[in-house]
């Protein structure tokens, strides 16, 4: 089973704690990751995308010269697809980009993801996280004493508005709640930073197949 270090605010380890192997140990599924990357990123597409077809646009509703006898091909609409202001063929309508995936496949994703983390090192555990004014210097130098540097997800139980006030300022920074994190934004990020009342969370959840 992996043990990791439980740090403080100001990086000094105060615990050890022992990761279930189910949750933040197993070999990463590839297929399962790309799987649930790729519904995410659909799921972020509004699907409002609309073009007027020959029904929709206005005019064209008189027939342009008689059907014989001008020498012209026939036409019946001036809004006709190969007229200049005439509908468009084909174009994109409104839509749902959903992809539907099993609970099976999403818990699998996750774990692979969290276990990649915890892998590579790039996992960190914290006894907690308070700031006590929104201040970007001191989230700041939180971050300094942990030894984070670049794109980083912290993942709790909660947040007080005084964390969210004061990492807003920082572009590397997100937030997401343990029941809410995304397999996307943990493989998005250089580093994960997890409390330990999330760790216990997420194996509480993940860890029933």
């Amino acid at each position: 089973m992996p043990k990791l270090n439980v740090l403080n605010q100001t990086g000094q380890a105060v615990a050890e704690l022992t990761l279930s192997d189910y949750v933040f140990g197993i070999e990463p599924h590839q297929q399962a990751l790309y799987d649930v990357v790729n519904a995410q990123r659909a799921a972020m597409r509004q699907g409002t995308h609309d073009v007027k077809n020959r029904g929709e646009v206005s005019g064209g509703g008189r027939k342009p010269w008689r059907q014989k006898g001008t020498g012209r091909a026939r036409q019946g609409s001036t809004r006709s697809p190969q007229w200049r202001h005439g509908g468009i063929v084909f174009g994109p309508t409104p839509r749902s980009y959903a992809i539907k995936l099993n609970q099976k496949v999403r818990q699998l994703a996750l774990r692979s993801a969290l276990s990649y983390h915890a892998a590579n090192g790039q996992l960190k555990i914290v006894e907690s996280i308070a700031i006590d004014a929104p201040k970007t210097k001191l989230f700041q130098e939180m971050l300094t004493k942990l030894g984070i540097n670049g794109k980083t997800l912290i993942v709790a139980t909660e947040f007080s508005n005084n964390e969210m006030l004061a990492a807003r300022n920082i572009p590397t920074v997100a937030f997401s709640l343990s029941n809410h994190v995304s397999v996307y934004d943990i493989l998005n990020c250089k580093n994960l930073v997890v409390t330990k009342d999330a760790i216990a969370a997420l194996e509480e959840v993940l860890g029933n197949d």
